[in-house]
């Protein structure tokens, strides 16, 4: 897998995106996100470092667990746009991890494609 500044960038924002789902467990009010949400985005957030760690290194399996670990991610937010209770701010940062993420998806899925004549 050849490490274009794009694959750079993409693993950068997930890195920073999964770091920022595991911070949310302690210092979150147990509300909003819900104490199994925020569990749950700690998991899927040590899932995508760990995978930004092995796609730095060239592993096409480090990129795809980022991919579907903040595919998950993105979908513990999607609650958010649905509950009557969630606050707006809430609902705001929301959709901002979920555009956010996609892009980070977007940086990171050419690199998994396959060029002509390296393959074996």
């Amino acid at each position: 897998m050849n490490r274009s500044r794009t694959l750079v960038a993409g693993l950068v924002v997930a890195a920073l995106l999964g770091l920022g789902d595991v911070v949310t467990l302690p210092f979150g009010d147990g509300e909003h996100p819900p104490f199994a949400i925020a569990v749950a985005g700690a998991v899927l957030g040590l899932i995508t470092l760990g995978g930004v760690v092995l796609a730095w290194r060239g592993s096409r399996v480090g990129a795809v667990a980022v991919i579907v670990s903040r595919l998950l991610s993105g979908l513990t937010a999607v609650p958010a746009f649905f509950a009557d209770d969630v606050p707006a701010p809430a609902i705001g940062m929301a959709a901002f991890g979920v555009l956010v993420t996609l892009a980070s998806i977007a940086m990171i899925a050419p690199a998994l494609r396959s060029r002509a004549g390296t393959e074996v």
